[in-house]
């Protein structure tokens, strides 16, 4: 169950499938896999989710919280495997990281004070940032968990905050077309919605000249455009979520496998759109950088 499109989630079900088929499992001998997308559109969960029940499958795969949650709704017997969840205890999806019970066990994409340390990498790059645009989809309520966060941590930080309010595809352009051109930098709370529409909200940000921070490397990738990200490394949590389905078809419980929460970060700048916005990569942040797009 994919949240997004084939072209923008293509890359993270390519290396989950790549594993599989380091483990033996291959596509179309092995293994069948039945693809559904909701292309942004968490309403379409439920539906998809009844889909898949009905055609007994042996494993459901998906992730972001609205997507486990409907194939939650839809199955308590079906193994359910996350590759990424933002808080799969406080959202009521596992009882516990070591423990998580049910039928539902996976990757965790949490981190200790991302938002902070996404501000701060920010700073380094805006000298007297001030001034923070924050664009999150308000009809996730885990979206608005993060922009609270995000809101509280820029507030501490002395920054003056809007925020840009969207609930589906059509409300981004009159989000930014509200800007009024005193905004410093643009961050940008990751769900399914916003990564549909990474391309169009990178050409409008960079249109109006906002740095942009985002929590994964391909909104950086997408189209060469936007500036930085920091976050855990979706492709390689999807090829984890293979190992997952693996130990699953061969016999474990979901139950008996903990949560796996994410070890590696990536921080991404693209130079080009640094130059583009008169911006220098200070040194000191290119030698923390896991990849510069030139």
């Amino acid at each position: 169950m994919g949240s997004a499109t084939p072209a923008t989630q293509g890359q993270w079900v390519a290396a989950f499938v790549q594993r599989l088929r380091e483990l033996g499992w291959i596509e179309g001998r092995t293994i069948a896999i039945e693809y559904r997308w909701a292309e942004g559109r968490t309403e379409r969960a439920a539906e998809i989710a009844a889909e898949l029940v009905q055609r007994k499958v042996d494993v459901i795969v998906t992730s972001g919280t609205s997507l486990i949650a409907a194939a939650m709704q839809a199955t308590s017997v079906i193994p359910i495997v996350f590759a990424a969840a933002g808080d799969p205890v406080g959202a009521g999806l596992v009882a516990s990281l070591a423990r998580p019970g049910g039928n539902v066990t996976g990757l965790s994409n949490q981190g200790p004070d991302l938002a902070g340390k996404r501000l701060e990498l920010l700073r380094e790059i805006v000298p007297g940032l001030g001034r923070l645009a924050i664009l999150a989809n308000v009809g996730n309520p885990l979206v608005v968990l993060d922009m609270r966060e995000v809101q509280a941590t820029a507030r501490t930080l002395g920054l003056e905050v809007i925020t840009l309010e969207i609930r589906r595809g059509e409300d981004i352009v009159p989000a930014f077309e509200a800007l009024n051109g005193r905004e410093e930098a643009l961050y940008v709370v990751f769900d399914a919605l916003v990564n549909t529409h990474r391309i169009r909200n990178n050409t409008l940000a960079l249109a109006a000249r906002l740095p942009t921070m985002h929590g994964h490397r391909e909104f950086v990738e997408a189209g060469g455009l936007s500036l930085m990200s920091y976050g855990p490394n979706l492709s390689n949590q999807f090829r984890r979520a293979a190992d997952f389905v693996d130990k699953i078809l061969r016999g474990a419980k979901p139950a008996d496998l903990p949560v796996e929460q994410p070890t590696k970060f990536d921080l991404v700048i693209n130079r080009t759109t640094a130059k583009a916005l008169g911006l220098m990569v200070p040194d000191k942040l290119l030698a923390l950088v896991d990849e510069v797009i030139e």
